[in-house]
């Protein structure tokens, strides 16, 4: 039997939420209806790490030169990186400007 992918009646959404296999959510690339973007200027980063603290996604990790950066394909555009540092290394931009 072929796993569903989508309810076909409204009896059957899940309150909350559309799951329907555990552990699927990187199929689900949320970023992609962001209004925003973050942009980081690292000659101001301090790689502290209160961006990745404080992502509600969790998109946030680190690259191999220890700097700090969002997975776009799952970023939302809240903001709440560059809200929250400190240096000012995080502004958020429009989407589809450079």
């Amino acid at each position: 039997m072929a796993d569903k992918k989508w309810p076909e009646t409204w009896q059957e959404i899940n309150p909350g939420c559309m799951v329907f296999r555990p552990g699927n959510a990187r199929e689900y690339h949320t970023g992609s209806w962001r209004a925003k973007r973050p942009v980081y200027d690292f000659s101001k980063c301090i790689k502290c790490g209160i961006c990745y603290i404080f992502c509600p996604e969790g998109c946030i990790s680190q690259d191999a030169d220890g700097y700090f950066v969002a997975d776009l394909d799952y970023c939302k555009g809240c903001g709440i990186c560059a809200h929250e540092c400190w240096t000012g290394a995080i502004t958020m931009v429009e989407e589809g400007k450079p």
